[in-house]
Parts: structure tokens; sequence; C-alpha cells
């Protein structure tokens, strides 16, 4: 494995997998719901959106632009209807254990999928050298006893790896466009409500 972009093409043929599925297995439902069954894995891996480019649009749009994702704040329809990738993340923002950018240390090797507006997946590529996940603990002043066991794992070696996870209520969420992930949810809980 190179780098994140590997993993997000991945992630695009999953997605557009999942998406083809719906539209030729459970069509009937998706008319039903009165919704467009969305085609396609969207913008490719190849030439993702940089969350810098995303930012400079937001604050173009002026201070009351206010919004919880960076689809939002750019205001890019094709991020309200398809999926897009974002990339460019600064490293402090994310796990210790994401890779840095190389040349870039202060960027991560790290995504998001948005998907019809909302933040679906985050991932990236992994650190995998133990002295490096020492390092990134370090930099940020975190103990590593805490992660001892995962540590002593990787002091035996590590191939390059990288991974994602995808929200599955998110996921029904955009695809039936429920106004709240709460209603894609078998047995939602909230600070109100901490039992199903």
């Amino acid at each position: 494995m190179t780098d994140h972009r590997e993993v997000m093409a991945v992630l695009r043929a999953a997605v557009a997998g999942m998406l083809e599925a719906v539209a030729t297995r459970a069509a009937s439902a998706v008319e039903l719901l009165g919704r467009r069954a969305a085609r396609g894995a969207g913008r490719d891996p190849a030439d993702p959106l940089r969350r810098g480019d995303a930012a400079a649009r937001h604050r173009r749009a002026g201070p009351r632009a206010r919004a919880r994702t960076v689809a939002q704040r750019v205001g890019a329809a094709r991020a309200r209807q398809r999926a897009l990738f974002v990339v460019g993340y600064p490293t402090r923002t994310r796990p210790f254990y994401t890779h840095p950018e190389p040349g870039r240390p202060e960027y991560s090797n790290s995504f998001d999928l948005l998907f019809r507006g909302l933040e679906l997946v985050t991932g990236g590529q992994r650190l995998h050298r133990h002295e490096d996940y020492l390092a990134a603990l370090a930099a940020r002043g975190e103990p590593a006893e805490p992660y001892a066991a995962h540590l002593r794992s990787l002091a035996h070696g590590m191939p390059p790896h990288g991974g994602f996870a995808l929200g599955l209520e998110r996921w029904t969420a955009r695809l039936t466009g429920a106004d709240n992930v709460r209603r894609t949810t078998l047995f939602p809980r909230d600070l109100h409500r901490p039992t199903p």
C-alpha cells in the first residue's frame, strides 16, 4: 500500500456496488420512499476535494455560513446528491495512528466520504511501524501505556495498511432521506432517551 488513495479506491468500488445493488434489487422500495436512486460513487479518488479548498469556499460565503459538515459549508450540489471525497485534514485533528502525508507531516493521509451532504465514512492510511506509533503518541503528549497491548503486536512488524468505517445508520438515512439518523436506527438512544 502506498497511500490513502488506495483505500479510497476500494471504498469507491464498495459504495458503487452498494448503490447499484439498491437500484437493481430494491427499486420498488426506493420508489415507495419517493427517492431518486443514487448512481455511481461520485468523484474519482484521484481528484478529491481538498479540505483547504472547501474551507476557502466557506470563508467566501461569509460569516453567516455556519454548518456542521464540509459539504454544507461548501454548499456543493455534488456533495448533496452524490459521493464526494474530502482530503487534506491536519494530522492534529485525526487519531494518532493516522499516517502523515510524506513531505507535509502537518497533513494526514486520511479522508472523509460525504454522501448526500453528510459525512458517511472516515478512513485513511494507518501507521505501521512501532517506532512511528511511539513518536506519534509522544508528539501529542499521550502516554503509551493505554495502548500497550496494541503496541506489543506492532513491535513484531505490520505491513502498510489502511481502513475505513462506514456507519450503517448514516448510510440508511442518506438512502431513505430521513431527516435524522435516529429514524434509521433500530434502537435509538440519546441524552434524553438512554434506553431503547
